[in-house]
């Protein structure tokens, strides 16, 4: 069985960074993380037993029992912020900077009188934070949910990770639905998720099946497997070695991997190897 590794795969500069300011923690018991750092099982039990606090990203409203917070590479809204530091609060942030221009841009759109769209998964962190500081909004996640809104401006931009067909198909029905709204698109969709996806692209008709690496939480992950799928591909999402089924490569001669914004170096590898060892298992059983 042949490995084909995607060009563009695992972690990008917002995680390794936020990864290296927590490094930076002298004492973790004394910090308390707002959320998950990423959406990434692994980093998030390295964390627990490095002796850091966290709070479910549902279960936010609670402040925190240490001086410290830590803001996720997902971010917070200002309005949250603001409270945190009312609190007394001492804040270290690993925003992601490109989460910080979809937070901007969409509050530069509701300065200028839009009533803003955002294309995300409603819930997700991210998002959350971005709505939490708007008064006019909507949050779309397909294109079924778009409607005619009742407003004469409409703006529309798009959680960082979401896979650009994806945001064209919600774009186009916003449009067809809202002929008479003044219509303004802001792209927030992030380069690395952008360089993730057409990797993957140049990779589907290659393979005849893919293996994608990334965790469970992380929705950048699920839309390379939903992209796989939509292509007709087979698509297998693990979160590490131990995940993976001998059975998936039956008969199959070439399959590819690639893997999520949030997805460990060493975690690809482990990937990697367990693949190699299943191929020549493969050989030895032929």
């Amino acid at each position: 069985m042949k490995i084909i590794k995607a060009d563009v795969l695992g972690m990008c500069f917002g995680v390794r960074d936020a990864l290296a300011i927590i490094d930076d923690v002298a004492t973790p018991a004394d910090v308390t993380i707002h959320g998950e750092l990423v959406h990434n099982e692994k980093i998030l039990d390295d964390l627990a037993e490095r002796g850091f606090k966290s709070v479910g990203e549902g279960q936010r409203r609670a402040l925190p029992v240490t001086q410290a917070v830590l803001i996720t590479a997902h971010g917070i809204s200002d309005k949250e912020r603001a409270r945190l530091a009312q609190a007394g609060k001492q804040l270290i942030d690993t925003t992601c900077p490109l989460v910080t221009r979809a937070h901007q841009a969409a509050q530069k759109l509701q300065a200028n009188g839009y009533h803003v769209l955002v294309i995300g998964k409603r819930g997700h962190a991210e998002v959350q934070g971005i709505i939490e500081d708007l008064r006019s909004f909507d949050v779309i996640q397909s294109p079924d949910e778009v409607r005619t809104f009742p407003h004469q401006k409409l703006g529309i931009m798009c959680q960082t990770t979401t896979p650009v067909r994806h945001a064209d198909e919600i774009r186009a029905a916003i449009r067809a639905k809202n002929p008479r709204a003044a219509i303004r698109f802001v792209d927030t969709i992030c380069h690395p998720t952008k360089d993730h996806q057409k990797s993957l692209d140049r990779l589907i008709d290659e393979v005849e099946a893919m293996v994608v690496v990334g965790g469970h939480n992380s929705n950048n992950t699920r839309q390379l497997v939903l992209r796989c799928q939509a292509a007709g591909l087979p698509a297998y999402h693990v979160q590490c070695a131990e995940d993976l089924r001998p059975e998936w490569f039956d008969g199959i001669e070439t399959v590819g991997l690639t893997a999520g914004t949030s997805t460990l170096d060493e975690t690809i590898d482990a990937v990697e190897h367990a693949m190699q060892q299943l191929s020549h298992h493969q050989l030895a059983s032929a």
